[in-house]
């Protein structure tokens, strides 16, 4: 065999290598998207959760969601507090 006939060789097996390995970070890709996905439906829905035990049970809470219903509370107030001196400013 001569020179370029095993330089050929080894440029078709590299690129081969190099193809397979695309292939893979391409489908590990794919995967860590489809997880990303199912992790903000996973997200969403806990929060949509936690909204509806508030809006049934934020003023009487469980005992083990107690501190975050009052800081929802106190943050709610603080917002309209800041959004009545915002009016103010506009004069209205």
């Amino acid at each position: 065999m001569d020179f370029f006939e095993k330089i050929g060789t080894a440029l078709v097996s590299k690129g081969k290598e190099a193809a397979e390995t695309a292939k893979k970070l391409a489908g590990i890709a794919h995967l860590r998207s489809r997880i990303a996905t199912c992790e903000e439906v996973v997200k969403k829905n806990y929060l949509e959760i936690g909204k509806a035990y508030y809006e049934a049970h934020g003023e009487a809470p469980e005992a083990f969601v107690e501190k975050q219903c009052r800081a929802i509370r106190d943050a709610e107030a603080a917002i309209e507090e800041l959004r009545e001196k915002i009016r103010e400013k506009k004069g209205l």
